[in-house]
């Protein structure tokens, strides 16, 4: 048997979220930087930690403020997200609690999310990047305030670590849930 979950890619535009469907569609890294208009598509199977058979349906949705009416129906149906911020911009991870928002506004059911602290490649010592610790207490925020299942995860769309893994867990993420 083989599961199918539609599945978003949401954050502010320019956090990587269409690098990171890339770079787990197993396309190569780009560095120029081309706005998603409206939502972009793709469907991959995966395996699971458990081995279960996984299609993902992944919406990459635009995320320039712009684009937010586009993108209200393009939650419809959604099981899980991705919820991207760029830890060397500050406004990225400062407007995760809106993407929240919005995405159970309109997927109308609350969905299990994956908080990804995207292009860990770029920090530098000593820069003002957000942090593992800011990262995680996020993830607490939105678990108690929004009372849905959240896990941390960072990520490098361009080395590709942890991004396969950001998948998976969704999609463990989402399992879980349906068998509750």
């Amino acid at each position: 048997m083989v599961y199918l979950f539609k599945i978003v890619l949401i954050g502010d535009g320019g956090v990587g979220k269409t690098t990171l469907r890339r770079r787990f569609m197993g396309e190569g890294f780009t560095a120029s930087y081309l706005v998603t208009i409206g939502a972009d598509f793709a469907v991959k199977n995966v395996e699971t930690s458990d081995g279960t058979q996984v299609k993902f349906q992944i919406w990459d949705l635009a995320g320039q403020p712009h684009f937010k009416a586009v993108r209200e129906g393009f939650y419809r149906g959604s099981r899980g997200a991705l919820l991207v911020y760029d830890v060397t911009r500050r406004e990225t991870y400062d407007h995760v609690e809106l993407w929240v928002t919005e995405l159970l506004e309109n997927a109308g059911t609350k969905v299990p999310i994956v908080l990804v602290g995207n292009k860990i490649d770029l920090r530098v010592p000593g820069g003002n990047h957000i942090t593992t610790e800011e990262g995680l207490k996020k993830k607490q925020i939105i678990e108690e305030k929004f009372g849905v299942k959240v896990h941390f995860i960072e990520t490098s769309a361009k080395t590709g670590e942890n991004v396969n893994t950001a998948f998976i867990t969704l999609a463990d993420l989402i399992l879980n849930m349906s068998k509750e």
